[in-house]
């Protein structure tokens, strides 16, 4: 049932990346105490719940930023140790 699950809420959410931020986000708020927003069985994990909601529709995502690029940090440069003469 889980795969169906994820399947439902992949449609919902193109990017198995974005799903995955999602669904995390979702079962630390849940395990801190929000409430879910469906009803849940005593079986469900914060998990099962999290899929729910978004297979659902009722939790979704917005993407910041404008889908402008962040250009890539440059490693540091290494330096050398001096040797004493």
């Amino acid at each position: 049932m889980r795969s169906e699950l994820v399947h439902r809420a992949l449609s919902k959410v193109a990017n198995p990346q974005i799903l995955i931020n999602v669904v995390s986000k979702r079962v630390r708020q849940l395990g801190l105490g929000y409430r879910p927003m469906i009803t849940v069985s005593p079986r469900m994990t914060f998990m099962d719940v999290a899929l729910h909601e978004i297979a659902d529709g009722k939790l979704g995502y917005e993407v910041l930023g404008g889908g402008a690029e962040v250009p890539a940090a440059k490693p540091a440069r290494k330096t050398r140790a001096k040797k004493s003469a």
